[in-house]
């Protein structure tokens, strides 16, 4: 039935085409116990997925710009000539909007601007954010896996 065919694919719009399908593992992105090459060959890997996963249409660096410029101003925010208490202090009072970053990614997905190696790895990465420190270490590691990402554009 004509319906049926308008539901899977909307009205006028030509099935999507699928890119091929790319995972990437985040068990060696840990916040907790850093690894010793995690902002060097872990960052650089990833950053070499992501690239490829993307194949020039999605995770464009400007995109990715915008999730790595929001994690800095957060830990800006948080660090900015504060003592470890109020570090801590103002951390819990941003963590939710932190957090938040789980969802802005997600919809930047369903928009088709980055696939799905990306989400899930900065989605895993802000999920271990759990205080200023991994706060900090998760910018790190962000500011790492930019560097190598543009490196290969």
């Amino acid at each position: 039935m004509a319906s049926n065919d308008r539901n899977n694919r909307g009205w006028g719009s030509q099935p999507r085409q699928e890119a091929p399908h790319h995972t990437i593992s985040t068990s060696d992105v840990q916040l907790k116990d850093i690894p010793q090459n995690l902002f060097s060959e872990i960052a650089k890997e990833k950053a070499t997925k992501v690239f490829e996963a993307g194949g020039g249409r999605k995770n464009k660096s400007t995109q990715l710009r915008r999730f790595y410029d929001e994690l800095v101003m957060w830990f800006e925010k948080v660090h900015f000539e504060r003592t470890p208490q109020e570090r801590q202090a103002k951390y819990q009072e941003v963590a939710p909007f932190i957090q938040m970053l789980v969802a802005k990614v997600a919809y930047a997905k369903g928009r088709d601007y980055v696939d799905g190696c990306f989400e899930t790895l900065f989605a895993h990465l802000i999920c271990q954010i759990k205080d200023a420190d991994s706060l900090h270490h998760a910018k790190l590691f962000m500011e790492a896996f930019m560097g190598f990402y543009k490196a290969q554009e």
